[in-house]
């Protein structure tokens, strides 16, 4: 992937889960939060061919406003000074998770399952993420940092008139980003995640986007939805805090 998609696709990242303050510093992105949402506290290059000179500054920067400093860091070869550099300070490589793109014809064409696509977020959509099975206070924070999304559309699915699923599509700079995703534990297994995925996907085709990606934790079960909607791993990263 060229220096300059890459670059793309981290802002995007950042701003989809809309941080108080993002600082730069010298070719990283230093988003400022004290949520409970990793990508909206944790330092990220631009650039896969950064060098570790800025660590120290950065982590001075979090330190600073009282805040943990914490990065995250593709495991890829050219970065592989700032990993050493981020050991030797003490930091450890936590919670690795692929970095996907895929195609919104094929994501639109996914499902034919019944879903909405809504503009402004209702409180159906929110009570997906303060229900049974989710952390209510993890559940706040995302509510709170998905709907400052400076551009985005909110996906549902249920049955019965409720809300039972629900994911959040961004867009910025020729590309939609999938977040958000969460289904009630109750109710997965009946394809609402799918036609969420495939109702968001219809959305951004809508408006001539073709190409779309995501983040998902390495252990999680919904790779394989994913990877059935035509996702593909591009890179892996961990956290290191």
């Amino acid at each position: 992937m060229e220096s300059a998609e890459i670059e793309a696709l981290e802002r995007d990242t950042v701003a989809a889960v809309a941080p108080p303050q993002t600082l730069e510093i010298a070719g990283w992105l230093v988003p400022l939060d004290n949520g409970t949402i990793g990508r909206a506290k944790s330092a990220v290059p631009l650039h896969h061919d950064l060098g570790p000179e800025a660590i120290g500054e950065i982590e001075a920067a979090y330190r600073q406003r009282g805040l943990k400093p914490a990065f995250r860091i593709a495991d890829v070869p050219s970065l592989a000074p700032v990993c050493a550099e981020l050991d030797r300070r003490g930091f450890t490589a936590r919670q690795p998770t692929i970095f996907k793109t895929g195609s919104i014809a094929q994501l639109a064409a996914f499902s034919a399952g019944s879903a909405r696509v809504l503009n402004e977020p209702d409180e159906g959509w929110g009570a997906v993420f303060l229900g049974e099975g989710f952390d209510p206070a993890d559940g706040a924070h995302r509510i709170a940092a998905l709907t400052r999304s400076p551009d985005a559309v909110y996906g549902a699915a249920g049955e019965d008139g409720r809300t039972q699923a629900v994911g959040v599509m961004s867009f910025g700079a020729g590309w939609a980003g999938i977040h958000g995703m969460r289904t009630a534990p109750a109710h997965r297994g009946k394809g609402l995640a799918s036609a969420v995925l495939a109702a968001l996907g219809r959305a951004a085709q809508a408006r001539g986007v073709s190409q779309v990606f995501l983040q998902v934790e390495e252990a999680n079960p919904a790779r394989g939805i994913y990877r059935r909607a035509g996702f593909a791993p591009v890179w892996r990263y961990h956290y290191w805090r």
